[in-house]
C-alpha cells in the first residue's frame, strides 16, 4: 500500500481540516468523498485500488475524524468549499471526484460551484435531493430513528450489505464515525437532508458516471435514474443486488469500471 501523508489545513473560517494524501505525486488527482457522519476511514478498504494510478485525496468532514471544532451553519455546498480548499492547499487545480452517499451530494455541489476544478465526476448511491427525489421507504427511516445500540448497528449493516457479505459489522468502515458527538451527528443529518441540487444539475459540465445498487433501501436506485436524466451526457452503471455499500461489497466489479471511466474521460 502507498504511504499516506496526513496533514491539517486551516480553512477560510479558521477551522482545522485533516487531509490524507496517497499515491504518486505526479499522477492525476482523485478526490474521494465519503458518506454522512463518516471520516476518511470510509475509504480504507477501497483506496488502495486507486493509489497506483491516482494521487488520492481524502479529508475528514467537519465533526469527524481529525476535523473537530465548533460547527456553525453547514451544507453540502459548504463542505464542497472545504474540498476546494483542500485541493488549493495541495496545489491541485483539477481533480476527478468520486463521492458516495452524502459524498455524492457534496460532489454535485463541487461540480456546480467549482466547475473548473472537477475533471470528472462519479456519483455513487446518491440523490439530487429536494422534493423531486425518491425518499427511502418510511419504515426504513423509522427503524433507523428508533433502534439503538447493537440493534441499530445490525440494521444499518443490513442496509449496506447483502447476507452474502461475510465481514462482521465491527470491521465495517461504512457505519459511522463512533467518535462523533450527538451534536455532530445531528449536524450531518441536517446537511444531508438539506441538499437540493435539482434545478442546477443540468449545469454540470464534467463527464459524469452514476453508480448505484438496485437493492438500495437507504437511497433508492430511482435516484440514479433521476440524476442521469438531469445531468447532460451522463452514464449509468447499476449493480444488480447491490445495497447501499455495493461499491465495497462488489468492489471487484465496480472499481475497475470507475477507473476505466476516469481513464476514458480525463
Amino acid at each position: 500500500m502507498e504511504t499516506r501523508d496526513q496533514l491539517t489545513i486551516t480553512t477560510r473560517d479558521d477551522f482545522p481540516l485533516a487531509v490524507q494524501v496517497s499515491g504518486p505525486p505526479e499522477a492525476p488527482a482523485l478526490l474521494l468523498l465519503q458518506g454522512q457522519a463518516n471520516s476518511h476511514e470510509w475509504w480504507d478498504e477501497l483506496r488502495s485500488a486507486f493509489e497506483p494510478q491516482f494521487r488520492t485525496i481524502t479529508f475528514d468532514y467537519r465533526g469527524t475524524g481529525g476535523s473537530r471544532g465548533e460547527l456553525t451553519e453547514l451544507s453540502t455546498a459548504s463542505f464542497a468549499a472545504d474540498a476546494a480548499e483542500a485541493l488549493d492547499h495541495l496545489g491541485i487545480t483539477r481533480a476527478a471526484v468520486y463521492g458516495t452517499s452524502m459524498g455524492g451530494r457534496i460532489a454535485q455541489m463541487l461540480a456546480l460551484d467549482f466547475p473548473d476544478r472537477v475533471a470528472a465526476l462519479v456519483l455513487g448511491c446518491t440523490t439530487p435531493g429536494g422534493p423531486k427525489s425518491v425518499k427511502r421507504p418510511r419504515e426504513v427511516g423509522q427503524s433507523l430513528a428508533r433502534l439503538r445500540g447493537r440493534d441499530h448497528t445490525q440494521y444499518l449493516f443490513s442496509l449496506f450489505y447483502t447476507p452474502n457479505w461475510a465481514v462482521s459489522p465491527r470491521y465495517s468502515k461504512l457505519l459511522g464515525d463512533d467518535t462523533m458527538t450527538t451534536v455532530e451527528s445531528a449536524a450531518h443529518l441536517r446537511i444531508s437532508a438539506g441538499h437540493n441540487a435539482w434545478e442546477r444539475l443540468p449545469e454540470i459540465a464534467a463527464p459524469t458516471l452514476i453508480v448505484h445498487g438496485d437493492d438500495d433501501l437507504m437511497n433508492p436506485v430511482e435516484n440514479a435514474n433521476l440524476l442521469h436524466e438531469r445531468i447532460p451526457d451522463s452514464r449509468v452503471l447499476i449493480c444488480p443486488g447491490g445495497r447501499h455499500g455495493f461499491f465495497e461489497e462488489f468492489a471487484e466489479v465496480v472499481t475497475p469500471e470507475i477507473i476505466d471511466f476516469l481513464h476514458d474521460v480525463t
